[in-house]
C-alpha cells in the first residue's frame, strides 16, 4: 500500500504510555457478548474488528467526557514506545487521514457535511464514553465521544493469530471503525440500538451482523474511493483485505475456539458475508451499494 507520501491526520490522540489500569469511578459495566456466548469464545469475539460497545452494553450509563486534555499528536512519536510502533502509529495516522479526504467527498455528494472522528491510540486500557477500553476488546468505535480506539499490539495479534498479515489488513482494520462512526453521523446505529432493545437476543444479532457487514462494505468503499483518487493499492493488498475480512467472521473463530458454529449467536457475520459486503464496496465505490438493512441475502 502507498502511504508514506500521504498526508497525517491532526485528528490523533496519543495515550500511549500513561499507564493507566484499574476501573475508574464513574464508568460503565464491564462489556459482554449477547447471544449466549461463553467461555474462550468470549475472549476471541472480544478481538473481532468493530465491537461497538453502545450495542453490547446492556445497561449503558454515559459516563462524563474523558476530561484528558486532547493531544493532537504528530510524528516523530515518543521514542519510549514498543519497537516498530512508531512507524505503525504514523501508518495508522496517514490512514486516518485518508478517510478523513475520502468521506468528506462522499458527504459533500449527498448535501450533508462530515464530522472527522479521532482516533486514540492506547497501551492496554484507557477511558472512554462507553466505559473502560481494554485491548482485549480489540479495535472498537464509541459513538458516546465520536473516537475510534487501538492498542497497536492488536496488529500482531492480526497478523500471528489470525492470519491476516499486511500494511491493507491494518487499514482495513481502521477504515472498518471509521464505518461505525460515518454509520453513527448518519444516525444507522441510533436506529439499530433503539430496535435491539426491543428485540430478542437472536434478533438484536442479527441487526448487529448487518450493521457490522455495512461497516464492512463502507470500508472496501473507502478503499474504491481512495484508491481512484490517490492510488494508494499495489499488487496484493486487495487480497491482504480480503483475507482479513475471512479471518475473523463469526464462523471461523466459533469453529476455531469450539468445533462448533453457531448462527443465531453471530454478531459480525460469517467469513463469507464479510468477504461479501467489503467486496461490494471495493468493487461499487457507491454509499447505496452498501444497505445491508434492505437486502435480503447476507
Amino acid at each position: 500500500m502507498r502511504w508514506k507520501d500521504g498526508r497525517r491526520s491532526d485528528n490523533i490522540e496519543d495515550r500511549r504510555g500513561e499507564g493507566f489500569s484499574g476501573r475508574p469511578r464513574g464508568f460503565g459495566p464491564r462489556i459482554g457478548i449477547r447471544g449466549g456466548v461463553g467461555g474462550v469464545l468470549v475472549v476471541v469475539v472480544l478481538l473481532l474488528l468493530g465491537v461497538d460497545p453502545s450495542l453490547l452494553l446492556s445497561q449503558l450509563e454515559q459516563p462524563p467526557m474523558d476530561s484528558t486534555p486532547s493531544s493532537h499528536q504528530t510524528t516523530p512519536y515518543a521514542s519510549d514506545h514498543p519497537a516498530g510502533q512508531d512507524q505503525l502509529a504514523e501508518f495508522v495516522s496517514v490512514v486516518l487521514a485518508d478517510t478523513e479526504d475520502t468521506w468528506t467527498q462522499i458527504f459533500r455528494e449527498h448535501g450533508k457535511g462530515y464530522s472527522d472522528p479521532r482516533l486514540v491510540l492506547f497501551s492496554g486500557a484507557t477511558r472512554s464514553a462507553c466505559g473502560l477500553g481494554e485491548a482485549a476488546m480489540g479495535p472498537f468505535y464509541c459513538p458516546g465521544d465520536q473516537k475510534v480506539y487501538i492498542d497497536l499490539a492488536f496488529y500482531d495479534e492480526l497478523r500471528s493469530q489470525f492470519g491476516a498479515p499486511g500494511d491493507f489488513a491494518q487499514a482495513y482494520v481502521i477504515a472498518h471503525e471509521v464505518g461505525h462512526h460515518v454509520q453513527n453521523l448518519l444516525g444507522i446505529s441510533d436506529q439499530v440500538q433503539s430496535l435491539s432493545r426491543r428485540s430478542s437476543k437472536v434478533e438484536a444479532n442479527a441487526l448487529s451482523v448487518r450493521l457490522e457487514l455495512q461497516a464492512d462494505c463502507f470500508a472496501g468503499l473507502w478503499a474504491n474511493r481512495a484508491h481512484k483518487a490517490r492510488n494508494i493499492l499495489e499488487q496484493g493488498d486487495v487480497e491482504e483485505g480480503l483475507n482479513a475480512a475471512s479471518a475473523i467472521g463469526d464462523d471461523r473463530l466459533q469453529r476455531q475456539s469450539r468445533g462448533t458454529v453457531t448462527p443465531d449467536s453471530f454478531t459480525h457475520g460469517s467469513s463469507a458475508q464479510r468477504l461479501r459486503w467489503f467486496k461490494r464496496g471495493l468493487q461499487s465505490g457507491e454509499l447505496s451499494a452498501c444497505d445491508t438493512f434492505s437486502a435480503e441475502r447476507l
